[in-house]
């Protein structure tokens, strides 16, 4: 992945704006650099979950886990699951990631909003204090309470992807911001590529004294310090990108403006996004039923692939590992290559084509007999993940006043996270209740409904020509 590449193309078709702001470039490597790191520090948990949750089984004086995993088992047993320690320890991480999940429905449209308002700087920073906290309190997570409450912190903080979104669309025009749009996808790409890595091999550090912490607290300690360096680099290299006189006034109307951004309907109704038309206010609201689905689907089927290489394939921890990373090796070659030299107006048709290549995917994925048929259809799913999300933000960019484009984007990322906190409990119901192939195959079937659903959408603002 040529990083350096793909931020010189988003900026060389800037034009007269380019020499207008001879930042961007410059602001664009930092958002990168920025998003890398935050990433790498994010994804270094990943790995280590199944084997906390192991930890707290035993060590937890809270009494929360012991509770918490009673209504796991409860949901086991209703859905049919196997009473295997690996099912409960995937089932009860799932349960953590739809609160985290859920958290960022709640905030991601506040802080956006707040951003229109105050700046994407200084919110940007906000929350990386606030995700710098929720690291501390995972290094002090002796108890699985104090654990929850980091993880809760972490989701309440973590906004910085839709700011840097923000951020891109300030300093783009519209021919370039597929391809920064592109750059975010990519920075998520190598942040998960290397970030479970490294946190198993810091985990390693601890693992001389069994039953100890110290598994834990180092990776935390990575995490926290790049953070710090995070913060370090924001508050001194970045500029502020949306500047006063472009600001909205207002979060819009006080009370009641806070209440358009958490309450679900309003959220799809964009009522909240007050400078817009009548009609670019039905097109984003058809773009955000869009991106709610196609989360909602692809999320639910991604959850469940673990159980489904495990069961059919007998996959270890580390077999899965190498499936992930063949995952995140086509995505950046996927977004560093095929996606940046997609030409604007273009991101309709590249999210359609990505959707496509999941249906085939998710069924060969969902009747996989051999290791061929899966990376085979892991090949689609990867590129239809590396091309869909960054197409769909790319779109919605483009709609609202400069005032109100934190906001819009905050939306369309707080609608992903509510089909991020559903998608896995309902896939992981239909999994075992009918089976593997029932699931993937109603998966496959059901993208047809974002794909119609886009393919019948207007995706440009009134004021542009459509295309």
């Amino acid at each position: 992945m040529q990083a350096s590449d793909l931020i010189m193309a988003t900026t060389a078709d800037d034009g007269k704006t380019a020499n207008k702001r001879p930042s961007n470039r410059w602001t664009l490597f930092i958002v990168f650099l920025s998003l890398l790191v935050d990433l790498l520090g994010f994804t270094v948990i990943l790995p280590l979950i199944p084997s906390m949750l192991e930890y707290y089984s035993t060590h937890d004086q809270s009494g929360l886990y012991d509770y918490l995993l009673k209504s796991v088992d409860g949901f086991r047993l209703y859905i049919g699951g196997p009473d295997t320690e690996r099912f409960n320890l995937v089932l009860f991480g799932g349960l953590l990631g739809s609160l985290y999940s859920f958290l960022q429905f709640l905030t991601s449209p506040l802080l956006g909003a707040s951003s229109d308002v105050y700046g994407r700087k200084p919110l940007l920073l906000l929350t990386m204090v606030g995700v710098l906290l929720s690291y501390a309190l995972w290094a002090l997570s002796y108890n699985f309470g104090l654990f929850v409450v980091a993880r809760i912190l972490a989701g309440v903080s973590k906004g910085n992807v839709s700011l840097s979104t923000a951020i891109v669309t300030d300093i783009t025009t519209a021919e370039g911001r597929s391809k920064g749009m592109a750059m975010v996808g990519a920075a998520f790409s190598l942040g998960f590529l290397f970030g479970p890595s490294i946190g198993a091999g810091f985990s390693l550090m601890g693992h001389g004294n069994q039953g100890s912490f110290l598994a834990f607290q180092y990776p935390a300690l990575f995490a926290l310090t790049l953070t710090l360096l995070n913060i370090g680099l924001v508050a001194g290299l970045l500029s502020e990108t949306l500047p006063p006189g472009q600001r909205a006034t207002s979060l819009g109307g006080g009370i009641t403006g806070a209440l358009y951004l958490v309450n679900p309907v309003s959220l799809f109704k964009y009522d909240s996004v007050t400078q817009i038309s009548c009609q670019d206010r039905s097109r984003l609201r058809r773009l955000g039923l869009v991106y709610f689905l196609y989360i909602f689907l692809f999320s639910g089927l991604e959850y469940s692939l673990t159980f489904l290489v495990h069961q059919r394939f007998g996959y270890s921890s580390m077999d899965q590992g190498k499936m992930f990373l063949f995952i995140g090796v086509v995505m950046i070659l996927v977004q560093g290559g095929y996606l940046r030299r997609q030409p604007a107006g273009r991101e309709k048709t590249t999210a359609l084509v990505g959707m496509l290549a999941l249906i085939p995917g998710m069924l060969l994925v969902g009747w996989a007999s051999s290791a061929t048929m899966l990376y085979g259809g892991l090949f689609l799913y990867s590129f239809g993940s590396g091309t869909v999300v960054p197409s769909l933000t790319s779109i919605a960019s483009k709609f609202g006043e400069d005032s109100e484009k934190g906001k819009v984007l905050g939306i369309i990322r707080s609608i992903g996270a509510l089909g991020r906190a559903f998608g896995p409990f309902v896939a992981c119901t239909v999994y075992w209740q009918y089976s593997a192939c029932v699931c993937y195959m109603t998966g496959a079937a059901l993208f047809s409904l974002p794909l119609l659903l886009l393919a019948l959408a207007t995706t440009t603002p009134s004021k542009l020509k459509d295309t």
